[in-house]
């Protein structure tokens, strides 16, 4: 195996410790590499780029743009369907407005549809919930479920080579990132040298699972793996895989749009401290997202919490967490999206603590945003 993985991290390459830089060679096991001819079998274009999607329909023309120094921007405009179809945008909650964003942006009118965008704008008015269909920008995966999905993939393009002789087509359709975490163990501590010795250990015990997922980042588009010994899936996902905006490039136009995902872990809310919209899934779910199909979900109730003033001397963001915690479950959340919001003299104690207070958000039900003031 080769010595780098290469990182998904804002184009950072990952190394190996020394020791395990020639702990692998392919041939130990032989796995088929389809060749690649990049004109005209590797995947094109964006990542985001939806093959089977036509043009926007953009039935309230909401289609709008704004200038930067990299040059011009498009964007679905809010304000402007609000003009359009007369609501009150004010009021709606961040995260819904997250899902309006979506719906205008992914309109096709056989999948999304004029009626789902007007639901959601009149969701007070209308009497029951009804189902809207959410496509995420990306999909995060871990090593424990995330490898049956590539083993799909690898099936996939196995019949695709016996029935049609094309297998480089089949490939997640947006962003698909796997981060080795969830099979690490700890077998050595207390000296300088634990860390190469259980990374050491780690790829003696999965050599075989880990050249699987290596030929798949070679040879699938739109997949990328972070390899073991990097850190926690969602802590990766914060600090390096989260993009808060994306950027789609169609037509010659650069289209931005706000960051959202479904994750193979509960824990995947963790994101939502970041402001951006995300809660973990089951394989089946997410696989079908990786190619293309929507996220069906009842149309949530949103419950707002309020923070007030600052954390007194001696109190620490996990016991914030913890009372934070305790009362959503009293209140009763599961199901529901909770939205953060505060009143005090200094927003920034907000953000204390990342990692506690995420862990705690993903207890409760689909997610809990703290949205960017």
């Amino acid at each position: 195996m080769a010595a780098v993985f290469q990182g998904v991290s804002r184009k950072k390459a990952y190394p190996l410790p020394a020791a395990l830089r020639n702990e692998f060679s392919e041939s130990l096991y032989p796995i088929p590499v389809f060749t690649v001819n990049p004109d005209t079998d590797w995947p094109t274009g964006n990542p985001y780029r939806r093959i089977f999607m036509p043009e926007y329909l953009n039935s309230f023309h909401t289609q709008k743009s704004f200038s930067t120094d990299s040059g011009d921007l498009q964007y679905f405009s809010l304000t402007a369907l609000a003009d359009a179809i007369p609501f009150h945008l004010e009021r709606m909650p961040y995260s819904l407005r997250i899902l309006l964003e979506n719906l205008l942006r992914n309109e096709d009118g056989f999948i999304t549809t004029a009626q789902d965008i007007q639901r959601l704008t009149q969701r007070d008015a209308i009497q029951g919930q009804s189902e809207l269909p959410l496509f995420p920008a990306r999909v995060l995966l871990q090593d424990f479920t995330g490898v049956p999905a590539v083993v799909d993939l690898a099936a996939m393009r196995d019949a695709a080579q016996r029935l049609y002789g094309t297998p480089l087509k089949i490939n997640p359709v947006i962003p698909a990132e796997l981060v080795i975490d969830h099979s690490v163990q700890v077998d050595y501590y207390g000296t300088d040298d634990a860390f190469d010795r259980n990374s050491a250990r780690d790829y003696e015990r999965n050599q075989e699972r880990y050249a699987f997922l290596r030929w798949g980042q070679k040879s699938l588009g739109n997949f990328s793996v972070v390899p073991p010994a990097t850190g926690i899936c969602h802590q990766v996902n914060l600090e390096y895989l989260g993009r808060v905006v994306c950027v789609l490039e169609r037509n010659s136009e650069k289209l931005v749009f706000p960051d959202t995902l479904v994750g193979l872990d509960s824990h995947t809310t963790m994101i939502n401290g970041l402001g951006v919209l995300g809660w973990g899934v089951g394989g089946i779910e997410a696989e079908a997202v990786m190619l293309g199909s929507p996220y069906y979900l009842v149309t949530p109730d949103v419950v707002g919490f309020r923070l007030i003033g600052r954390l007194g001397a001696g109190i620490t963001a996990t016991d914030l967490v913890l009372t934070i915690t305790e009362i959503l479950r009293k209140t009763g959340v599961v199901g529901k999206f909770v939205e953060f919001f505060w009143i005090g003299s200094d927003a920034s104690q907000c953000r204390g603590s990342r990692d506690d207070r995420q862990h705690g958000a993903g207890i409760w039900g689909y997610h809990g945003l703290f949205p960017g003031r």
